[in-house]
């Protein structure tokens, strides 16, 4: 399937952009579907041979060799709740990269590629139980389609330091911006908490939208209000419910109250597909997630203290 995954890959690309999401799906042990995002696969194959250490994280079902590189492997189905993949021989491996890590999941059963509408997509109902673990919520031909937030999932086995570096910390705290107030968009909660401590590192509070639409209509009505309320700043995630970063700056952008804010794209994704979408869309710098030293001083950057200081 790995071959016949990268051949669709290219045909899905250009949807991107235009708030609408190539998932794969996939099952990890009853019915119900769920979803990645495609540019975030590398390959899918059979369950390899696994190497397993005592004392590592439970849900790490071990590492395997990956095209001569040694990955770890996290059982996706444990971590939302299912049976244990990890001694299941026929379960699937999917190798993905996440902010310029390679890791591989374990599922019980790869489907298909689909188009996703984000403007369908929309945040899970705590009734359905899927915790934190899943940040959007779809139908498919009728069937319930649950996105999974890997964010939270990696999160859960190795949290990303969100500090920034003693460097970077007395350059924020020398620095004068006004308004102090950046818009954050993203539906990770892991990673809106992420960013909202690493703003208050900096001294800047945080505006926070779960989605793109919510983004944008927090920003239409900071437009139309006390310009000292205001914000200068957008830093949003691209995979969203509803409106995704690529869509949402479109309209930042074609929005004539909008149109100067400074935006900055800030994703798992990686690779040089990513640079040339937000180029396309104009949005002012990508920074891949986690890395609070590079988002400070692309802020740093766009919002420089001598052109905002009081």
């Amino acid at each position: 399937m790995g071959g016949t995954l990268l051949e669709k890959v290219e045909q899905h690309t250009r949807l991107a952009g235009h708030n609408r999401v190539a998932m794969l799906l996939f099952r990890l042990g009853d019915a119900q579907l769920f979803g990645i995002n495609v540019f975030k696969v590398r390959e899918v194959m059979r369950r390899p041979p696994l190497e397993r250490m005592m004392g590592i994280h439970e849900l790490l079902a071990g590492s395997c060799d990956y095209r001569g590189q040694t990955i770890p492997v996290i059982d996706l189905a444990a971590a939302l709740g299912y049976p244990p993949l990890r001694d299941e021989a026929s379960a699937h491996l999917m190798v993905t990269e996440f902010s310029r890590s390679v890791q591989g999941f374990l599922v019980a059963d790869l489907q298909r590629m689909v188009q996703c509408d984000g403007d369908k997509m929309a945040a899970p109902p705590a009734a359905l139980g899927f915790g934190n673990k899943v940040n959007a919520v779809t139908r498919l031909d009728g069937a319930l389609l649950a996105v999974v937030d890997v964010e939270q999932v990696l999160a859960s086995i190795d949290s990303a330091p969100a500090d920034l570096s003693i460097q970077m910390q007395r350059l924020a705290d020398a620095r004068v911006l006004s308004p102090r107030r950046v818009l954050v968009a993203d539906d990770s909660l892991i990673a809106r908490r992420r960013l909202v401590a690493l703003f208050k590192q900096m001294n800047i509070e945080c505006i926070v939208a779960k989605d793109g639409r919510e983004a944008l209509d927090k920003l239409r009505k900071l437009a139309a209000g006390d310009p000292a309320e205001g914000v200068k700043l957008v830093v949003s995630d691209i995979e969203m419910p509803r409106l995704d970063g690529y869509a949402l700056t479109r309209a930042i952008r074609e929005t004539p109250e909008l149109c100067r804010l400074k935006v900055v794209l800030h994703s798992s994704l990686s690779g040089g597909f990513n640079e040339a979408m937000v180029k396309e869309v104009k949005a002012d710098a990508f920074v891949a997630k986690f890395q609070p030293d590079l988002l400070a001083q692309a802020v740093f950057e766009l919002l420089p203290a001598n052109a905002t200081s009081t």
